[in-house]
């Protein structure tokens, strides 16, 4: 198994060769952060920066979505991708908002992100059943064994179970808990509209009252609207 500070220097490398060479114009990463352990997305714009981007196991931020704001750019945008940015683009290109000839990915086998407190691995990465990314143009590293993930669909069989009743109670205790600060589909790849449905604020599809009944209508409007376009990134 190649070790995260082999890829990370793989990584600065094959960057600053892009740069040189003319092949991409920007690079999209990860960087350290403010505290040992932490990390952030990087737009990296030369190759004066290629010292920027890090890989380690603290890089939770999924950058998929980071690409969709980088597609006007002249040349191609380069990014790092793990199985979930991978499956992420994916998606988009499957609906036509990215182009592939317009995209340099740098592929990398997960090895899983850690919790900063802890050091332990997170519970969406112990259950990835596709740690290597799908689709690359180069790979930094070996391929890493994907996890077996037996009764992956358990929570779901459990709420599928309950009587109307209890579903009732359980969504409308989570949705008590909302509030509408929009990170989760800020976040979610699978949620790429060039305008949110909540954001169409002439419309009146979404009030601002903090309420069940408000909260209940952005949740359920997002899973209808994004539910089959899961990629398991967690």
């Amino acid at each position: 198994m190649t070790s995260t500070a082999d890829i990370q220097a793989a990584l600065r490398t094959r960057v600053a060769a892009l740069f040189e060479a003319g092949t991409i114009n920007c690079f999209i990463g990860w960087e350290a952060g403010r505290f040992e352990g932490q990390s952030s997305p990087v737009v990296v714009r030369s190759a004066a920066a290629v010292d920027k981007p890090v890989y380690n196991h603290y890089c939770v931020q999924l950058l998929a979505k980071y690409l969709l704001a980088e597609t006007c750019s002249d040349g191609k945008v380069g990014i790092a991708v793990r199985g979930c940015e991978a499956r992420g683009i994916n998606l988009s290109l499957k609906d036509g908002q990215l182009q592939r000839d317009k995209l340099h990915l740098l592929g990398i086998c997960c090895q899983g992100v850690k919790d900063i407190d802890t050091g332990a691995e997170l519970k969406k990465c112990q259950e990835c059943a596709h740690r290597n990314p799908v689709i690359y143009d180069e790979l930094l590293g070996t391929e890493v064994a994907d996890n077996t993930v037996e009764n992956r669909f358990e929570e779901v069989e459990r709420l599928e179970a309950l009587s109307p009743d209890g579903r009732y109670e359980y969504w409308s205790a989570i949705f008590m808990r909302c509030i509408r600060c929009k990170a989760c589909r800020d976040v979610c790849p699978g949620c790429t509209c060039n305008e949110c449905f909540t954001d169409q604020a002439a419309m009146g599809w979404q009030g601002k009252e903090s309420s069940l009944a408000e909260n209940a209508n952005y949740g359920i409007t997002r899973m209808f609207h994004s539910g089959e376009r899961c990629i398991e990134c967690g």
